[in-house]
């Protein structure tokens, strides 16, 4: 009898392993590169059509109110796979430098606990994440063997589909999954016009306030939008995959960017177009449909939702908050009341004497951004003798440095410390408040508000230490930099003395002796 209690407890047990392990969803993550949040038809867009992320919005939570602590591809994606603020990160922290081994991510943490993991396209980068005995991105092993011929030059070959239904079919049966799906789209180069070539019209295009409204910015606009609805109709095909595989319902579908678009004024830039993302989720069995949620949500809060979806405990170093919680609940509006949000930037792009940074902290509410500039004195997108290296080449880019003026001031011109933007009736945040002194009390009060809080976090800047962010390394963009940019102009230099020296001496030897 003993014997037969002992096998039937144990029989008991491992049903309710299998039983629990079942009840654990697939996560499907996909992230847009460049992406601003504007610009999808759940958001209110006419002239960028998205029918799959609006698909994905209907049929589960559109998120009004979703940012990231840092708007740069590599700092934003370390927050997302570690669950921590980017100026929590050391090295991450930088756009285009190493990964520290010493931060778990969130992918390792669910394949212990079952999961099979994978990724395709852009996972954590640019940077070096083997520099410390990484063997694979952090996002996952990838699956990129199924490539094509894309519609236009700009947009990359892979085919994420075909890559998707490769990791499906190797993938075991009955065991859960997460994936990580990252779009090049839309970063740039595009090709010039393509989106005319494509079907866009110019006259369609809605031109944001901070951009001069010219037909050089438009067709910049429509040729970055076909390559958002590009992206857009992958999601259409992995829906369709997952459906086919019977999983569709037991899979929670993330769809984002890492930050706004890749434009002047907008990516890299503390500015609310530049951090504020576009964000849907479904989960079939886990969501109820059709709702949106205004509580302001951090990418460092998917690695803890995903960990306790896959009934795990938040690790340790995780300080993003689960938003399990706001998945399961049935309401719209503000769910947990999260109506604060932090952000910030160290080092990005290089091309500032010595290398340095363009150090920012931001706190948002409902009502206003606050924006303390650490280093005034310092250009916030990088040198102009070194064509503002921390803004992407683009025909938008060119036309501003060429009108000059109140744009070209916005995008390239240097900031004062403080920055103040009531949302509420300037939703694009160009009316900079922060002299007017009817407003210096919530200004006041904003920055003793996010001084707290940064410190709560351990921020170096925030905390008189702020000096180490510049100690980190940077690999890939070295070349770049300031210290070597001035070389090369002395060197040009050189060589042009040196040419005309032997013009000189050319001209002399040819003259006719007197």
């Amino acid at each position: 009898m003993k014997s037969f209690l002992l096998t039937l407890l144990a029989s008991l047990s491992l049903l309710s392993t299998c039983a629990e392990a079942a009840d654990r969803p697939n996560v499907l993550f996909i992230i847009f590169d460049d992406w601003g949040w504007r610009d999808a038809g759940a958001y209110g867009s006419t002239w960028v059509k998205t029918p799959n992320f609006d698909r994905i919005a209907k049929e589960g939570i559109l998120f009004k109110n979703a940012y990231t602590s840092n708007p740069k591809c590599s700092p934003c994606r370390a927050s997302i796979l570690t669950g921590r603020n980017t100026w929590q990160l050391e090295e991450a922290s930088c756009h285009n430098g190493i990964f520290p081994p010493k931060f778990a991510v969130y992918p390792d943490l669910v394949q212990a606990a079952g999961y099979t993991i994978g990724l395709t396209g852009k996972g954590w980068g640019p940077g070096d994440y083997k520099l410390n005995g990484r063997t694979q991105n952090p996002a996952g092993p990838s699956f990129d063997s199924h490539t094509l011929a894309p519609p236009a030059k700009g947009m990359g070959k892979n085919d994420y589909g075909k890559n998707f239904d490769a990791f499906m079919n190797q993938r075991e049966k009955g065991k859960p999954f997460c994936f990580w799906m990252g779009f090049q789209e839309p970063h740039r180069a595009y090709e010039p016009d393509s989106g005319l070539r494509l079907g866009k019209k110019l006259e369609d295009v809605v031109v944001p306030p901070y951009f001069p409204d010219t037909s050089v910015v438009r067709g910049d606009l429509a040729d970055y939008a076909i390559e958002v609805e590009y992206a857009d109709a992958y999601i259409g095909k992995a829906l369709a995959t997952l459906e086919a595989a019977g999983e569709l319902d037991n899979t929670l579908i993330v769809v984002t960017s890492d930050h706004g678009m890749p434009f002047p004024y907008v990516k890299g830039q503390i500015h609310e177009d530049g951090f504020h993302l576009p964000l849907a989720m479904r989960w079939g069995k886990g969501i109820q449909p059709g709702r949106v949620v205004e509580d302001f949500i951090n990418v460092r809060d998917f690695a803890p939702t995903f960990l306790e979806l896959a009934g795990l405990k938040p690790h340790e170093q995780m300080t993003g908050k689960s938003l399990v919680n706001i998945l399961r609940s049935p309401k719209s509006g503000f769910i947990e009341d999260r109506k604060i949000m932090l952000a910030g930037k160290e080092r990005h792009d290089l091309g500032r004497p010595n290398d340095w940074g363009y150090p920012v902290r931001a706190i948002r509410t409902p009502d206003y951004l606050y924006v303390h500039n650490f280093h005034p004195e310092r250009w916030p997108a990088c040198n102009p003798e070194t064509d503002f290296g921390n803004c992407d080449p683009s025909p938008t880019k060119e036309l501003i440095k060429a009108l000059g003026g109140t744009y070209y001031e916005m995008a390239f011109g240097k900031r004062p410390a403080d920055e103040l933007y009531r949302l509420s009736d300037d939703p694009s945040g160009i009316r900079n408040l922060a002299n007017d002194l009817a407003f210096t009390p919530v200004l006041n009060d904003l920055r003793d508000q996010m001084m707290t809080l940064l410190k709560a976090e351990g921020d170096p800047r925030a905390l008189g230490n702020g000096a180490i962010f510049d100690t980190y390394q940077y690999l890939a963009t070295r070349k770049k930099g300031y210290d070597t940019w001035l070389k090369a102009q002395d060197a040009a230099l050189a060589e042009s003395i040196k040419a005309k020296a032997i013009e000189v001496n050319d001209q002399h030897r040819a003259r006719p002796p007197r």
